[in-house]
């Protein structure tokens, strides 16, 4: 078949070229159409329980997540001009298209007792221009005879206060948002220059925003990178300018493919499938490598271009074919998570890396063609002189010492499942940032002064109409008493709920005295009750913590980034609490919110993605059992690409890098990619045991010294491609990258020395038989 496509290529090539580049132009216009995502990033399935209540409670209550906070730590914050620019900048920006509603303290409003009309009014508490000092004393005075707000915005032993910026939905996952928070960001800047203090600034739309412009920043580094370190490694092999030149342009017709197909499906640049278009960089060009690498070594042999060629397509094609397959697999069965970014960035790189690959089989060899003959300078890399010799080394490593190398393997792997028992499952919110990047900073700033800035919620759900009331309001009195049981843990910031609303309201109703900032006994809360403006009305602010009918209530918490483990150990304790409190048959309690949401993310992606590098290795092993119809040589076989993947967990643990989202990846990816080296070798070996007439020992030694080559050039690329990442701001990425270079540097070493090991120590008459025998494929002719 190979040999049949060489003739047919080589004989069509402007029909070929041009279909190439008029498709790879059409991806390219595509490209131009790409966008960021600046939608919250969905990972749990739409059929998830916990996605389920979520989405729930947004429809009963709206966003939870569309709150962004500024803030500073100040004693004299009521010094007169400071106090008055603080009142200017929230007017400012409570004018910014955008912006829903904003709470600072000088913009909190208080309840009037209207004893005429038996209601109270909601009033700002600054009614008039302010004038001088004193006017502000006043204001201090009444602010601080308001117990509801301490806490939420103000903290009266360290001065802190925050403003609290509510945006709209529309801007909320919008373009937008990125310039309602740049806006802000200098107003607040040009405010803290002014009164020489340091602002602070956090929140869901803060943190999305910053981490959304870093992401659109590092993707056109990545690829910049690549394209840099790429170029150099293929000098230094090549020496030649014009094979570094059409490899970057080759493999750069694979990247706007990437861009393309991810806008044909209709998906948006995340986190994630922004790192799509310099992984294809990377990944793609060990296809140019070794179809360069081929024909180089057959020139050098008979001298003729073209039989040099046509050859390298009938050797290479399927080898490559089947390469690419398995780390397409490595991406692709990302599918079966479930989870709509993991499943974007795993369907767009699996078939990006397969066009890729058929880019490359076109275009190489229609280049080399066109090029002049390789000079010696050019096949000089042939020689090899430093890694021939190295090679010759394993060689005798796996004919003389194959004991040797399985007990150093052994004691290897062994330390290193030792030091998997050390690994941390455990995942933050902004986990992947280092600690001294002000959105990590700012946040503990925050934390520390008003219990952290992350979303909790929970809906009381009394199963009636004005359920919440009924019974002598009992539920609300229930509430209260779950109100008591999160006072004692300070990871929760002070609660707003229609339990504080009624506080509020009593307070008012008893002339402002800030010591009736209590729940009412029944029969002053039925007095209360009378008042209607303290419970509902157009014009109540708290009216959104209770639906319509008075069955549902909301209670909102923020609580501190202590992480996924610690959450899930603190929810199983505080889950029976509440349902001792409210009786299941009763009331439907949730607990919700995107603190939740991103623990239970945590959880799916791992236990998911575990799932899916099962499916992974499975699937690759039908591909190897495909070629080779031996059950007993894939399985053996895949121990070199498993082992890998064990010391990188291994080291893992021993460095305390935890296992989250970013970091599980790292084993998908590096297996798929690692597989490839099995499929170069033990394509080449079947190929040199028949050569050889069934030597097994002859057929090791050529096959080593034939792939080591190239699996060491394909290796330095990836190592070197995938360090890019090293360079990210985000931890995550950084992990991936070093990792699977790691990992990958690892799989070269198992396959070039444990593998070959492997295949001749179970090397037996039967086993003969079963390499040889003809594949499910057809791939006799490409390794004659």
């Amino acid at each position: 078949m190979w040999k049949y496509f060489s003739g047919i290529l080589l004989r069509n090539k402007a029909v070929f070229a041009s279909i190439i580049i008029i498709s790879t132009a059409f991806m390219g216009y595509k490209t131009s159409q790409v966008e960021l995502s600046y939608d919250f990033a969905q990972i749990l399935p739409n059929d998830d329980s916990t996605f389920i209540e979520y989405q729930n409670f947004k429809k009963n209550f709206g966003e939870d997540g569309n709150v962004m906070v500024i803030g500073f730590e100040d004693k004299n914050l009521f010094q007169f001009q400071k106090f008055k620019d603080w009142y200017e900048l929230s007017k400012t920006i409570k004018n910014i298209q955008g912006i829903k509603d904003i709470m600072s303290v000088p913009t909190v409003f208080k309840f009037i007792k209207n004893d005429s009309l038996q209601k109270f009014d909601y009033v700002p508490l600054i009614q008039k221009p302010l004038l001088n000092q004193q006017d502000v004393d006043s204001i201090k005075a009444d602010f601080l005879n308001l117990p509801f707000y301490e806490g939420i915005i103000y903290h009266k032993e360290t001065g802190a206060n925050l403003m609290a910026i509510t945006f709209t939905k529309k801007d909320l996952n919008s373009k937008r948002r990125l310039e309602i928070v740049a806006e802000i960001k200098l107003l607040a800047e040009s405010f803290a220059k002014k009164h020489s203090i340091e602002m602070h600034f956090s929140g869901m739309p803060y943190i999305r925003s910053q981490v959304m412009t870093k992401v659109s920043h590092e993707m056109t580094l990545f690829l910049i990178l690549a394209i840099i370190v790429t170029a150099i490694i293929l000098w230094v092999f090549f020496r030649s300018g014009n094979v570094v030149l059409f490899s970057l342009i080759i493999t750069a017709f694979g990247v706007l493919w990437s861009m393309g197909i991810l806008v044909l499906f209709g998906y948006k640049i995340t986190i994630l499938s922004g790192l799509i278009p310099p992984l294809i960089m990377v990944i793609g060009l060990p296809n140019c490598i070794f179809l360069i690498n081929k024909y180089h070594s057959q020139f050098v042999l008979h001298g003729n271009k073209i039989k040099a060629i046509t050859r390298s397509i009938e050797t290479i094609g399927v080898t490559l074919f089947l390469a690419n397959i398995t780390t397409a697999i490595g991406f692709g069965v990302l599918y079966f998570t479930k989870s709509s970014m993991l499943v974007e960035f795993g369907l767009v790189s699996s078939i990006s890396v397969m066009a890729t690959y058929f880019i490359t089989l076109i275009l190489v060899p229609i280049v080399l063609n066109l090029l002049p003959t390789p000079k010696t300078k050019h096949t000089k890399h042939q020689e090899g002189k430093v890694i021939n010799k190295a090679l010759d080394i394993v060689d005798y490593l796996v004919q003389k010492r194959r004991t040797g190398i399985y007990i150093v393997t052994a004691v290897i792997t062994a330390i290193c499942f030792w030091g998997m028992t050390f690994i941390d499952m455990n995942g933050f919110v902004v986990d992947d940032l280092p600690k001294k990047d002000p959105i990590y900073t700012d946040l503990h700033f925050f934390e520390n002064n008003f219990n952290g800035v992350l979303p909790f919620e929970i809906s009381v759900d009394s199963k009636k109409e004005n359920g919440l009331f009924a019974n002598n309001a009992q539920a609300i009195y229930k509430i209260k008493a779950m109100q008591k049981v999160f006072e004692a843990y300070p990871i929760f910031s002070k609660p707003l709920s229609i339990v504080e609303a009624i506080k509020f309201s009593y307070q008012t109703y008893k002339e402002g005295n800030p010591k009736y900032y209590k729940l009412p006994g029944v029969s002053d809360l039925k007095t209360l009750s009378e008042y209607t403006g303290s419970l509902k009305g157009q014009n109540n602010k708290l009216s959104k913590f209770i639906d319509s009918t008075k069955q549902t209530t909301r209670i909102s918490y923020q609580v501190a980034d202590i992480g996924s483990k610690k959450m899930k150990e603190l929810m199983l304790i505080i889950k029976p609490k509440i349902d001792s409190i409210f009786n299941p048959t009763e009331y439907k309690v949730s607990l919700t919110g995107h603190s939740l949401v991103f623990l239970k993310n945590n959880d799916y992606l791992l236990s998911n993605l575990l799932e899916s590098l099962l499916i992974e290795i499975i699937l690759i092993a039908i591909v190897g059992i495909a070629l080779f119809r031996s059950v007993r040589i894939i399985i053996l076989s895949k121990i070199p690409c498993l082992i890998p993947l064990v010391i990188t967990a291994g080291i893992m643990g021993f460095l305390d890098i935890r296992f989250k989202p970013s970091t599980i990846l790292i084993f998908s990816i590096a297996f798929g990619i690692s597989s490839d080296g099995t499929i170069y070798f033990l394509t080449k070996y079947r190929q040199e045991l028949k050569k050889h007439g069934f030597g097994a020992a002859e057929a090791i030694s050529a096959a080593i010294k034939e792939t080591g080559l190239s699996m060491v050039y394909t290796s330095v690329i990836l190592f070197s491609g995938f360090c890019i990442f090293s360079a990210s701001s985000f931890g995550g990425t950084v992990a991936l990258g070093v990792l699977v270079s790691l990992t990958l540097l690892i799989s070269m070493f198992t396959n070039i020395i444990l593998l070959p090991a492997i295949l001749l120590s179970i090397h037996k008459k039967s086993m003969k038989k079963e390499i040889i025998e003809q594949p499910l494929i057809d791939i006799e002719d490409s390794l004659d």
